[in-house]
Parts: structure tokens; sequence; C-alpha cells
């Protein structure tokens, strides 16, 4: 099954992928979903090219994923199984998620629990990661954060009411709190 959603064609934003439940939103995206023995198609070789670089690939991710695209706004939602949500626009909503990778351009503003939170863009409001949370050279966190460890580049921005979750429900295993600054 094959959806257009967006304003213009010349912008081709896709996503190889052979996952299933791939949901894109994006300026111009063509979107095919795969039911896990087919694979997502595009025709245009130099946007897969460009989506590779933009599109993460560190966590081994699998399952359902949402990426929100460049230029798109996403307001007053409640995200529900969604193992991976990758932000390029503007995401204001609810959620509980395995993983959240926000791009460079990329914001975030409510309440989120997740796994791993991986941050190069924009994080406001309510963050509870219950593993790992990197937050790169470009990206800025504030609120209320909880976090089991995290990471954070030359650079990150970590600002508000900060906490390590260590013998917590948010970060179950984790023997003492952890903190490391990647240079």
């Amino acid at each position: 099954m094959a959806m257009h959603f967006g304003k213009r064609d010349s912008e081709q934003n896709a996503v190889l992928n052979s996952g299933q439940g791939v949901q894109r939103y994006g300026s111009g995206a063509q979107m095919a979903t795969a039911n896990g023995s087919g694979a997502a198609a595009r025709t245009d070789a130099s946007a897969a090219a460009a989506s590779a670089s933009t599109t993460p690939s560190g966590t081994g991710e699998t399952g359902s994923k949402l990426i929100v695209g460049p230029n798109i706004k996403l307001k007053g939602v409640e995200i529900t199984d969604c193992d991976t949500l990758f932000v390029e626009g503007l995401v204001e909503a609810t959620m509980d998620s395995r993983v959240i990778q926000i791009a460079e351009q990329g914001a975030f503003k409510g309440t989120a629990e997740i796994d791993i939170a991986e941050i190069r863009g924009a994080f406001d409001g309510n963050l509870t990661v219950r593993q790992k949370l990197v937050i790169y050279a470009t990206g800025k966190v504030t609120g209320k954060i909880r976090y089991g460890k995290v990471v954070i580049e030359e650079g990150g921005q970590l600002s508000g009411d900060i906490e390590c979750a260590v013998g917590t429900a948010a970060a179950k295993g984790a023997a003492k709190p952890s903190m490391a600054l990647a240079a």
C-alpha cells in the first residue's frame, strides 16, 4: 500500500526500510508499508542516499517506526505502539516508546517515557529515559529529566530538574549512577 503525504513532489524524503509498520510524515514523502517480508520502494536514488545519511541506524531498531519529516508539525497527540520515533520536524505529544531520535533540526515538546533517547535537536518537557540518554553536541534537553545513564557530547546542553533514576522503576538493573562526557 503506497501513501503520499506532503506539499511538494520535488522534495523526496522517504526511507528505504524492510521492517514492518513504517510511517513517514514529511514534505513530499512517498511512503510504502512493508509487511516484514517486503521492503519499501523508492525511485529516487539520490534521495535514498540523502535519507541514509540523516536516518539513524545505530540502535539496531526494528518494529514500528514513526518518522516526522522536516517542516512537519505534529501537535496535540498521544503516540502509542511506536517502537521508534524519529523527529526531523516539530512534535508536541505524549508518548511511551522504546527509542526516540531527534535530528538537529527536530524538536519534541511534551512528555516522553523512553528506553533510549538520542538527542541532536531540542527536547523540552518531561523526559524519563529508562536506559540511556545521549545528548549530542547540537542537542539541547530542558525540563524535568530522569535517566538511567547519560552521555553528553561537548557542546550538548542539559538543564532543568535533573535526576539519575537509579533504583527506581525508570532504571531497573542499573547498579549506580552513570554519567559520561563524550569528547
